[in-house]
């Protein structure tokens, strides 16, 4: 594989793009800042094909990046291949407001595959080449100019083997008849949706400090308000407000802008600044949350019993043998709120009831909470037994 030197240059990445938008696919990956900021500092952007792999530096002076915006989410023919790529997707949907079509997360499919849950880069790289990765760059502080070479030759190394590991998991998920599995967690990992978001939306994010609607319109308010300052100032949330100081304003209010001053969190100088004064004005306006905004007090499904919690922790000793015995991340058959409603009587729009996951998890599932599958123990292991009217 060619590794071409660090572009800088739009003649030259134009080029890059055309040469690797004849290939399937191409791996990517971005080193990015945000320590210090609301939006992601993207820094570098690593890419490869088969037969080459380059860094470009989004920084370089006059550098047109709308060639590579273009081959990542306008050209559908070249699948983009990530790895736990939730925030190279949100860079990508920053700059361009569209996320990477189509799309392959490859740790997502080590899950299919029997690499275990969230495996990381570098595990799996180990797992499938037999060699570790040099991790001497990983704390880079890659906003910083020059790049050394060792910097970028790291950087560039997340990508080649990317391109190296993925036909290699593409044929494993072909044997294995597991690749259609991975279809709708794709979808939801492109989902743009995922990464923009209203402000007046920022309180659902949030541990809600109570269920009363006046906490909870204020929390709404106070939310949106500094959601607006974050971005507004490029500063993370927590920089602006934390969290628990945000409930805490919320459930006890000031009842003037001089009271900031002795709030637990804020500055003295709240009392009398701009930051402050807009805190005020946005307390102003919140109203009690109607009815129909209330969050639900749990997962919309009937509550579990003792009984019932009994039979879902069943459940979820079932999935751990199932997810060991498939070789199939027990995250990706189902989810514990999935268990639960099973467990409490839910039979519709489950999706442990549907397609894969029922033939390979939701039919014993089923089975044990509807007394055709039971636990036993034979000379000291674990197994499970169907019951006579089911053996009959």
């Amino acid at each position: 594989m060619k590794i071409h030197p660090l572009i800088t240059d739009s003649a030259e990445l134009a080029a890059l793009v055309e040469r690797l938008s004849a290939h399937d696919f191409v791996a990517v990956d971005t080193e990015f800042m945000r320590e210090s900021t609301y939006w992601p500092e993207l820094c570098l952007i690593q890419i490869a094909s088969p037969d080459e792999a380059a860094a470009v530096d989004p920084m370089a002076d006059g550098i047109d990046l709308k060639p590579l915006w273009d081959l990542l989410v306008h050209n559908e023919d070249v699948l983009k291949v990530f790895h736990a790529g939730g925030q190279d997707l949100e860079i990508v949907h920053n700059m361009t407001g569209k996320t990477p079509q189509p799309l392959f997360d490859t740790q997502i499919a080590a899950m299919a595959l029997g690499y275990g849950e969230q495996v990381g880069y570098s595990n799996l790289i180990e797992s499938m080449l037999g060699h570790a990765l040099d991790k001497g760059a990983r704390f880079t502080d890659w906003s910083r100019r020059p790049l050394d070479k060792r910097q970028i030759d790291y950087a560039i190394g997340d990508v080649t083997h990317l391109a190296t590991i993925f036909p290699r998991m593409v044929s494993k998920l072909k044997k294995t008849g597991r690749g259609i599995w991975l279809d709708e967690e794709m979808e939801r990992l492109a989902d743009p949706s995922s990464f923009a978001f209203d402000p007046e939306d920022a309180w659902k994010r949030l541990k809600l400090p109570s269920r009363n609607p006046a906490v909870l319109g204020r929390l709404k308010v106070l939310a949106a308000w500094r959601e607006k300052e974050a971005r507004g100032k490029n500063l993370p949330r927590g920089r602006i407000v934390k969290d628990d100081t945000l409930a805490d304003l919320a459930g006890h209010p000031p009842k003037t802008q001089d009271d900031l001053g002795k709030v637990r969190g804020l500055s003295a100088g709240w009392k009398n600044n701009e930051i402050g004064a807009r805190l005020m004005a946005a307390l102003e306006g919140a109203q009690p949350l109607g009815p129909e905004e209330l969050p639900e007090r749990g997962p919309s499904r009937p509550g579990l019993t003792k009984d019932g919690a009994l039979v879902a922790d069943l459940l979820k000793l079932l999935l751990k043998i199932k997810a060991k015995e498939t070789g199939v991340a027990a995250r990706l058959i189902a989810r514990s709120d999935e268990l639960e409603a099973l467990a409490a009587g839910v039979r519709k729009d489950l999706a442990i009831l549907s397609g894969w996951r029922f033939e390979e998890f939701g039919r014993d599932a089923l089975d044990l909470v509807e007394g055709r599958l039971a636990f036993a123990t034979r000379n000291g292991k674990l197994k499970m037994t169907r019951s006579l009217e089911e053996a009959e």
